[in-house]
């Protein structure tokens, strides 16, 4: 079984070892246990048989590409998975995200981004396994049982497909989703094209969610890719 939130686990999955000896560090500083591969398939192994709490793949691996790492995962578990890669194009998260990756981050990449992803991407999970109805971000706080949003204790007043993008967001809270995944949750899968339907709603929630709507703080939009809402910890790590 998983170890506990209190001391959480994690599968690093790269055949750099310069890599694994800095992420092995700074997540035992952070009060991770840590275990690692440097292949593909030792990796689906270690998952096997300790199954951890987050793994942290990288996508050029010796034996097999870590899109094929992921996809087996995804087969029989929903543990959260943070891609690294030296690959940037926005079709290639799309896709890994699409294909059940919870988060990406680019190399070269900073201790303390990573970290601050893979709690969201631990929370989140959590949330989703444990059924917890409220998402509190700051001074935004989703109840999703109820269907109320409030900001600094004040209830918002939104419409139905206003509140809906922000439970999609609310329920992968800190972590990217795409906008297709957005269109379709929202509009249906013959939509999943009409990424101007989704800049209209995010700029109008902008104006009723954020003190300044052009500098948000709280909706972040990654270039080329989607949205995601900030937790308090990793707002300032995340560009928007």
């Amino acid at each position: 079984m998983p170890m506990t939130k209190n001391n959480p686990a994690v599968l690093v999955v790269d055949d750099e070892a310069q890599i694994r000896r800095f992420l092995r560090a700074g997540f035992e500083m952070d009060g991770f246990s840590v275990q690692d591969a440097d292949n593909g398939n030792d990796g689906i192994k270690n998952a096997t048989m300790r199954p951890p709490d987050l793994v942290i793949l990288d996508l050029a691996l010796p034996d097999i590409d870590g899109s094929e790492v992921l996809a087996r995962l995804r087969t029989w578990s929903n543990v959260p998975v943070i891609v690294l890669s030296v690959r940037s194009s926005e079709d290639e998260k799309v896709k890994l995200l699409q294909m059940g990756a919870d988060d990406y981050v680019t190399k070269p990449f900073g201790m303390a981004e990573l970290l601050a992803r893979s709690h969201a991407a631990i929370r989140r999970h959590t949330r989703n396994q444990s059924g917890d109805p409220v998402v509190n971000l700051g001074r935004l706080s989703i109840d999703l049982a109820n269907r109320a949003v409030f900001i600094d204790g004040e209830r918002l007043s939104l419409t139905r497909k206003e509140f809906r993008l922000l439970q999609i967001l609310a329920q992968h809270a800190g972590n990217v989703v795409t906008h297709s995944q957005l269109l379709k949750e929202i509009w249906g899968a013959g939509h999943d094209q009409d990424s101007h339907y989704l800049r209209i709603f995010v700029r109008k929630l902008r104006q009723k969610i954020e003190v300044d709507p052009t500098q948000p703080k709280l909706l972040l939009t990654e270039l080329g890719v989607g949205y995601r809402l900030a937790t308090e910890e990793n707002g300032k790590a995340i560009h928007h």
